[in-house]
């Protein structure tokens, strides 16, 4: 894109001070030379030495040249007299050449100061009265910030954008409309006047709307919300009106404006009122007033975007304001592979590599996160001084990202490693037992982040919307699988379990409290979801139940929890000597990737089956007790 110029011309108030400083340096100049005040007695012995050389009486103040030597220097003087009828007589006596003045105009003296603090007072009078009237555009400070962009060649397209298919194909209608307007008004009909783009950060909302501009051709005004907002009232309010004004001198364009929010936030939702509140209002209350008078018929479309939309003003989101929302998701899988290759194709990576092998490690990716994982496996890549990306520099790059840096300069006795690989282990264990939907893509003891000191991390073998209560039991039992595989082999727990307690509480008390998967309570809800669309004002409710059903929730939450431990707990007793193996070769390599687990795991599973069958008679009890 490139950005088009702004035509600016030099504001009066410089203009004013221009003239004054000209006016001043004017006077400034005419003193060509410092000057020496003489008391009159040295004036009349300079005089009677010859050395004066002109005299200008003024009243009773006297100021000319005398020569200075030893190199004879013309020397400016002045000095005051007293009265002296003789001092004439002698002047001419003398030849020198003099003149005599009327006194120094003092009403001129006085316009001189006072004029220019007249006309700096005029300035200011001028900006408050104009910022007081919604309308400072001192210096530009009224003008709209938007930069401008026109697209030249082949920039941003719908192409660049991948894993928003129903925000492009709604988004389609726009770019038709400002190549062919008289389509849409044949029949009377008019495009949105507003398109707000809805979604969580990093998914794509400002990308997809410089794509709508340069798939359309059209002029592109960007603005952030935050830059319409100012200390002084009205500023905001003018930057609207510029705003709005460039853009139908630019028709057909686009205009967009990212962070919606911080404009368009409800009236009186801060308990603050007066100064910023009041240009907030005041900012809103113009940009209402500009969607009403805005003709979408003359080729100018607004697009904002926000990742807030329950603060945003209801009088902003009424029809014939913002008229359409277009929700941008999370991309889920296939979204998530498209984007990789397209970042991909920037890059350097061996053949081979499938992005939908990429895109099931990342569940819950954004576009940004998904480009922030490709520069973090080419960095990863450029550090071991390979000329390619390889697969595994993903998975580094993704554990980068989610866990943290390795910390391996961190010390930990022989009986702390122990510890953490029958953690690990246990998390494994219980997740090969019962959780079907994922699969054990690594498992480490090497320190990560701030609190980690070793993961298990699972990769999900499809995506999930929605998961039913024999999923989320699993999921809990997997979750505390680590603390029941330290109570099993050290027969007690540790601190190491704390993260998995709170993930674990937090599942539980949804499904008792959000999802209705508790007998006891019925199919009620006791807990407001935490989305983060959800109105302010809801969250901010009491909880709306008694001590009494507080207390049964809790009940039934622990009640969940005690029955996932328990299921991990004989989880890992019946299958304690590969996790003692397990152990083994943790304590070996420090990390194990999915094959050499699976590998374990079907050879465990295999050597059971056959004694199982009775082919090693005296071992048979031992896979018998445990379960297999």
């Amino acid at each position: 894109m490139t950005e088009i110029p702004k035509k600016r011309g030099m504001p009066l108030w410089a203009a004013l001070f221009l003239v004054w400083g000209l006016l001043l340096f004017r006077d400034a100049t005419r003193i060509r030379n410092p000057m020496e005040v003489l008391p009159y007695s040295r004036f009349l012995s300079l005089l009677r030495d010859h050395r004066v050389s002109e005299v200008r009486i003024e009243g009773m103040k006297l100021s000319g040249l005398y020569f200075s030597p030893p190199f004879s220097s013309a020397v400016h003087f002045s000095t005051l007299r007293p009265e002296d009828p003789g001092l004439i007589p002698e002047l001419k006596e003398s030849g020198i050449r003099f003149e005599s003045v009327s006194q120094e105009n003092w009403f001129r003296d006085l316009l001189g100061w006072i004029l220019p603090m007249v006309a700096l007072g005029l300035v200011w009078w001028w900006i408050l009265g104009r910022m007081g009237r919604g309308q400072a555009q001192l210096g530009g400070v009224g003008k709209s910030r938007a930069k401008v962009f026109i697209e030249r060649g082949l920039k941003i397209r719908f192409s660049d954008v991948a894993g928003v298919d129903e925000a492009k194909a709604e988004l389609k209608e726009v770019v038709e409309f400002l190549k062919s307007p008289a389509r849409f008004q044949r029949l009377g009909g008019r495009m949105p006047k507003g398109i707000l783009l809805v979604g969580p950060p990093g998914t794509g909302k400002t990308l997809l709307a410089r794509a709508v501009a340069g798939e359309a051709g059209v002029p592109f005004f960007s603005i952030n919300g935050s830059e319409f907002v100012e200390l002084f009232v009205g500023v905001g309010a003018a930057r609207v009106r510029d705003l709005f004004q460039q853009a139908r001198e630019q028709a057909p364009c686009i205009i967009f404006i990212d962070e919606m929010d911080a404009l368009g936030k409800a009236r009186g939702f801060s308990v603050i009122s007066g100064g910023a509140g009041d240009e907030k209002e005041q900012t809103l209350n113009q940009l209402l007033a500009e969607l009403d008078g805005f003709d979408s018929s003359g080729g100018v479309v607004l697009l904002a975007a926000t990742n807030r939309p329950e603060i945003l003003d209801p009088a902003l989101l009424r029809s014939g304001r913002f008229d359409r929302q277009v929700v941008i998701d999370m991309p889920d899988r296939n979204g998530r592979a498209r984007i990789l290759e397209i970042h991909l194709k920037k890059v350097k990576v061996m053949e081979g590599i499938d992005p939908d092998t990429v895109a099931s490690l990342t569940p819950g990716f954004s576009g940004a996160d998904l480009e922030n994982l490709v520069n973090e496996a080419t960095l990863t890549a450029t550090r071991r001084g390979a000329e390619r990306v390889e697969a595994s520099d993903f998975t580094s790059a993704i554990e980068r990202i989610v866990g943290g840096l390795e910390r391996r300069s961190r010390v930990l006795g022989d009986g702390e490693k122990k510890r953490i690989a029958f953690h690990e282990m246990g998390h494994a264990t219980v997740s090969l037992a019962l959780d079907q939907n994922s699969t054990i893509h690594k498992v480490s003891i090497i320190p990560r982040g701030l609190g980690a000191l070793g993961y298990t991390f699972r990769r999900p073998q499809e995506e999930r919307n929605l998961m039913d209560q024999t999923e989320l039991s699993g999921r809990l039992s997997v979750l505390l699988g680590g603390r029941a595989s330290e109570g099993v082999f050290f027969k007690e727990v540790s601190t190491g379990g704390a993260d998995d307690l709170d993930r674990a509480t937090e599942i539980a008390q949804s499904m008792v409290t959000r999802f209705g998967m508790s007998k006891a309570l019925g199919m009620m809800t006791y807990e407001r979801p935490v989305s983060p669309f959800l109105n302010p004002e809801a969250r901010s409710r009491s909880p709306g139940f008694s001590d009494v059903t507080a207390r049964l929730i809790d009940q039934e939450v622990l009640k969940l929890l005690s029955a996932a431990f328990e299921r991990a707990e004989q989880v890992i007793r019946s299958n304690e000597d590969f996790v003692k193996k397990g152990v083994e070769l943790l304590l070996e390599k420090e990390s194990l990737d999915e094959s050499e687990v699976r590998k374990l795991w079907d050879s465990w599973h295999q050597v059971c089956s056959t004694l199982s069958a009775g082919q090693a008679e005296g071992v048979v009890g031992s896979c018998s007790r445990h379960g297999v």
